[in-house]
């Protein structure tokens, strides 16, 4: 019986004991899911196979399972079984009549994790998961083979729909198998348990917990045609969390080839520790946290002590080689675009909420801090040179931060007096103050940012990343333009103004450079960003200060020959000038410039001598600009039917295609 009440709204003279409902046995779960899975949705449906799942990974991590078997069904049922000691099936001594089984199943906070030293480190200690599967579940049936002997009973919504009942004889098998299907009462009928998801949990439960062989299948009607889950596989990884990040970032340049992964154990046997953690040179980083191994995206203590240990062993390097310019350092300049995996093992954890995305047990902190901070201490110490390139990409971030602040805090003084410089913060700027010679390229997106910033020219390149599509402001109010953050940014980031404020003496550049992918959504960014010049600075296009790069879209290679071809045409071109028709010839199209290596980018793009840059020019003469301006107009504004007369009247001009 739950202490959960239901209660009508009465007046006072009517409000009586018979207005209290009591809601009984795991009918709380159905009339609230939200309180125990989080809600109806995909991510709560999901967490349902996940407690499943989490159950028998306890007992491998408990050390009496090896395998575990997860099956999705054509009728979207799922199966988790495992060859672990099976869930006992005697009568409990607390409910006559019942069988231990059949409580753990209809009661809540029952379970074998609540009695001392049966499971050291478990995930499922809030004792609800696999009653309250039951209870959002149209149908469960549980299968225990233990005693060489199997047994079986059904479940339907919290209640039993058989008595537990003996059905053969298990020589060679042991543990226990769930099959359970989701209610469409509860998640409605369009809803289902998704290949991929489940999939990928069961990668990294694998990843998780080395000792364990996950066996995962499911039939091909399931799986989406864009979707390369397999239909079956057997996941087990002997170097766990090490293997899940080098298959996770595969041929991604980092700053040190080798991760910093390892595994300790606490005092007194307490639990373990294991992390592994990677600093690409480009990109977004990633962070996954984990206890018991149950995810807990939003991190939490043990995450507060894995950021604290690596900071104080960096600070404490730096102390030891004189590096004065680490005690700058915080979290964030280290783990801030790393790649990390962490996993911790503990004695009744505490999370925030029964869906446990985040740790709140505050003793993990410290012991994570302490398990960690001397292993890096040692791998710091035993390689200097690994070491120094490490602290240089931190510091690296650590200055740009001190920059960036430093730059919304000073005040540059001019002819007109005292004022302040606004720079904005995604600015990578350049560190020469003369803006002869000096470049910034407008890039779309922090992944295309990464990669820029490893390939420019400190001294006179800076990087400016926007987000997405730029405000078309052709077809923009003036209200919506000076409200904008992109064009806001942009401006900032010039210096000279806009418009009737605009002020050629004024611009930090020599050159503006805007540099976008070598597709069709880098050419619609391209035209929006010249749209923005012609119709806001026109001067500083009509002074040459406005260009585009020129990435290649191809890459060929043949024998020792190495070609980069800016697109179809001229890779149609290249393979007949430069390239032998009956050799052997390997070919890789960029899928965007945040995919492609600093290196490369560097070489073809942005070293000057070795790039193309087009120089976007207006008329010289009055009558020509204000044509240009008017065909802009015409094209980027708000009426479409302008477009189309357009087109109309310059289709002749445009070649003749088979298709």
């Amino acid at each position: 019986m739950s202490d959960l009440f239901d209660s009508v709204s009465q007046t006072s003279d009517q409000y009586s004991a018979k207005d209290i409902r009591v809601l009984e046995g795991l009918e709380p779960v159905r009339q609230r899911p939200g309180m125990y899975i989080g809600g109806t949705d995909e991510r709560a449906l999901h967490h349902l196979a996940a407690e499943v799942i989490d159950n028998s990974m306890d007992e491998a991590v408990a050390g009496h399972a090896s395998r575990i078997e997860i099956e999705l069904h054509e009728d979207g049922s799922l199966t988790v079984s495992d060859n672990g000691r099976g869930i006992p099936i005697d009568e409990h001594p607390k409910y006559k009549g019942k069988s231990a089984l059949e409580v753990i199943l209809t009661t809540l906070h029952s379970g074998g994790k609540f009695e001392e030293g049966a499971y050291a480190t478990s995930g499922g200690l809030h004792g609800v998961g696999v009653s309250v599967v039951n209870a959002l579940s149209e149908r469960m049936e549980v299968e225990v083979a233990r005693d060489r002997e199997i047994w079986k009973q059904t479940f339907s919504r919290g209640l039993t729909t058989s008595k537990l009942e003996k059905i053969g004889s298990a020589h060679n098998r042991r543990g226990t198998r769930v099959n359970f299907l989701p209610d469409e009462q509860i998640f409605g009928d369009k809803l289902e348990l998704k290949a991929k998801r489940l999939y990928k949990m069961a990668r990294s439960k694998a990843y998780l917990y080395k000792g364990v062989e996950i066996r995962w299948s499911c039939p091909e009607s399931k799986i989406a045609e864009d979707d390369n889950t397999p239909h079956e596989a057997v996941l087990h990884f002997p170097g766990g969390l090490a293997d899940f990040l080098e298959d996770s970032l595969k041929d991604r340049p980092c700053v040190i080839d080798e991760s910093f992964a390892g595994r300790a154990v606490f005092p007194e046997n307490s639990g373990r520790v294991e992390w592994a953690i990677k600093w690409p040179t480009w990109g977004e980083g990633f962070a996954n946290y984990y206890c018991n191994t149950i995810p807990t995206p939003q991190g939490g203590t043990h995450e507060q002590g894995f950021r604290m240990a690596l900071l104080r062993a960096l600070k404490s390097y730096g102390e030891m080689t004189g590096n004065k310019k680490m005690k700058d350092m915080i979290g964030d300049d280290i783990t801030g675009t790393a790649c990390i995996v962490l996993s911790v093992f503990i004695r009744d954890p505490q999370f925030v909420g029964q869906t446990k995305d985040k740790l709140s047990t505050v003793e993990a902190s410290r012991l994570v801090d302490n398990a960690i901070r001397d292993h890096f201490d040692h791998w710091l110490t035993d390689n200097p040179d690994r070491a120094n390139a490490l602290v240089t990409a931190i510091l690296e971030r650590t200055e740009d931060r001190l920059r960036r602040r430093q730059e919304r805090e000073v005040k540059r003084k001019t002819a007109v007096g005292a004022r302040r410089l606004r720079l904005p913060g995604k600015l990578t700027d350049c560190s020469q103050d003369d803006s002869a010679g000096t470049e910034l390229f407008i890039v779309e997106g922090d992944s295309a940012g990464g990669s820029a910033k490893q390939a420019r020219d400190r001294k006179t390149q800076a990087i400016l990343p926007i987000r997405g599509k730029i405000l078309n402001v052709a077809s923009a109010t003036g209200q919506k333009i000076a409200a904008n953050q992109e064009v806001s940014d942009l401006i900032q980031a010039l210096g000279c103004g806009s418009r009737d404020k605009f002020d050629i003496g004024a611009l930090r550049y020599e050159r503006i450079i805007i540099m976008t992918d070598a597709d069709v959504d880098g050419a619609h960014i391209a035209t929006l960003l010249m749209t923005f010049f012609i119709k806001e600075m026109p001067e500083l296009v009509a002074r040459g200060h406005l260009f585009l790069a020129q990435p290649p879209l191809y890459r060929i290679a043949q024998g020792g020959k190495v070609i980069y071809a800016r697109d179809d045409e001229h890779k149609d071109e290249l393979f007949k000038k430069e390239f032998n028709p009956n050799r052997k010839y390997d070919i890789s199209r960029f899928k965007g410039l945040g995919e492609m290596p600093p290196a490369q980018l560097k070489e073809t793009t942005m070293t000057k001598g070795k790039r193309t840059l087009l120089q976007v020019v207006l008329p010289d003469d009055y009558a020509g600009r204000n044509e240009t301006n008017e065909i802009v107009s015409d094209l980027m504004g708000k009426k479409p039917e302008k477009r189309f007369d357009f087109i109309q009247a310059n289709a002749k001009f445009a070649e003749e295609l088979d298709i």
